[in-house]
């Protein structure tokens, strides 16, 4: 989409001669001969540059500076002014507009002028969309809450988040325990502070160590330079530990000394340095069998076991499934420029049903593929990938297909989707492209089932 620039002069050669200058530099010209014409064009189309000369005939460049900002904020205004009214474009910069170029126009200062505008609205816009995903992200974004399990999570989240207690969250891979401690951090008088993440199970111990502490130039052979810790990183805000349970036992008594008293050395280091964090923990493992089969220590556990969040799997909350749906959906569809808004009946109950061994995380990475994969408006139960839920028999009403069948009898999804595409090629009389379309579909997708389930087409 062009950048839309709208010019106002009560001369039309200078209008004309600033269009034609701009038009073969991607611009979309609009023209008006006086600030009221001026001032229509902004209710209606809102521009992105407002070029306009200082001295008009009867309301003045003045007037249509501010009754811009009351129409589009957005817009930025450039002023033109002949040198006896500099003195003006000065006070009309206080004012709001974005610079002024005296007359006669320098050409080359307007292309430069614009373009600086152009890139300061396009910056303005996407500090804009960054604030609205942040609001997003901590109005819970990923973290659907209806079910009475999450409303739960949510509760204890804003109780603990002005505190400065270690957190421990368990559960499940991909239930969203490290979206929990952002919202902490997010809550907490910390938040603008660092958020520093160490995900404790993809580091040997060595490097683990390196990574928590830091180290001193010469510590070991490859440390040519001293390295900042994430302790030293964290500091004055959150220092989240995922899969903390992986920590082998001798790390874990220096995890446990900077607990007890907020000091700890780099890796070579003699010099103790203070650590002022607070730490949240996260673990897919039961850390009180873990202390029972002396695999961790049961004195660190109560340290980083202060305040316990258990997080549910998504088989346990099954009311949030349409909720993170609907979400998911409209994320991946405005950031795919996807038409995609809307799952209809059949694959709602699809998705709903499975088991979602992979939590929240898998059920993301489903719904991106099928946003992705699609060129219509509604996902339908087609669109819903045969892979998730291959051994597994779902209910399906007896509208999904031509037969009729009964609600308490279960029904494989592969005969679901043959039976969908069989029925929609038959309505259609044979057009792939049309039935493709209908079903939410590509043509390469309708064709790869089509030979996958042999199912006879009409040509």
């Amino acid at each position: 989409m062009h950048p839309v620039v709208l010019v106002v002069d009560d001369e039309k050669n200078e209008r004309e001669g600033i269009r034609k200058f701009l038009l073969p530099k991607g611009y979309d010209i609009l023209l008006a001969e006086n600030a009221e014409h001026a001032a229509k064009i902004i209710r209606e189309q809102s521009p992105d540059i407002v070029l306009t000369d200082l001295v008009l005939p009867e309301k003045d460049g003045m007037w249509l500076l501010e009754k811009s900002k009351e129409l589009s904020p957005e817009s930025v205004v450039i002023m033109f002014t002949s040198y006896g009214t500099v003195e003006n474009a000065v006070r009309a910069i206080k004012k709001g507009a974005f610079h002024y170029l005296t007359k006669p126009v320098d050409l080359d200062e307007l292309d430069t002028t614009i373009e600086r505008a152009v890139k300061g609205r396009q910056l303005e816009r996407e500090n804009l969309e960054l604030r609205k995903e942040l609001n997003e992200k901590n109005a819970h974004g990923d973290l659907i809450a209806q079910s009475k399990a999450m409303k739960e999570v949510i509760r204890i989240v804003k109780q603990v988040a002005p505190t400065s207690s270690s957190v421990l969250i368990e559960g499940e891979s991909g239930t969203g325990k490290e979206v929990v401690a952002h919202l902490i951090h997010e809550w907490s008088a910390r938040k603008e502070k660092p958020f520093v993440t160490v995900h404790c199970a993809a580091l040997t111990e060595s490097l683990l160590s390196s990574e928590l502490f830091g180290h001193e130039k010469g510590a070991f052979t490859g440390a040519t330079e001293r390295k900042i810790g994430r302790f030293e990183r964290a500091h004055g805000g959150t220092l989240f530990l995922d899969e903390v349970g992986e920590i082998k036992e001798e790390l874990q008594v220096k995890l446990l000394r900077v607990l007890q008293n907020g000091e700890y050395e780099r890796v070579g280091g003699t010099k103790p340095l203070k650590a002022d964090v607070r730490l949240i923990c996260a673990t897919n493992k039961n850390l009180q069998e873990e202390v029972g089969n002396q695999r961790f220590r049961e004195d660190l556990y109560y340290r980083i076991n202060v305040i316990r969040i258990q997080m549910p799997p998504l088989r346990e909350r099954k009311e949030d499934i349409p909720h993170l749906v609907k979400h998911f959906v409209s994320y991946f569809a405005r950031n795919n420029n996807k038409p995609a808004t809307v799952v209809d009946d059949a694959a709602m109950k699809l998705l709903t049903q499975y088991a979602w061994p992979g939590n929240v995380r898998e059920l993301k990475n489903v719904i991106e593929r099928m946003v992705v994969l699609s060129s219509d408006s509604t996902l339908t139960a087609v669109s819903v990938p045969s892979d998730i839920c291959d051994g597994r028999s779902l209910v399906i009403p007896p509208s999904a297909s031509q037969k009729a069948f009964d609600e308490n009898r279960p029904y494989p999804i592969r005969d679901m989707e043959k039976d969908l595409i069989r029925k929609k090629l038959h309505e259609l009389q044979g057009n792939k492209s049309k039935a493709a379309k209908e079903l939410g579909i590509s043509r390469r997708t309708l064709y790869r089932k089509i030979e996958e389930y042999k199912i006879p087409t009409e040509s």
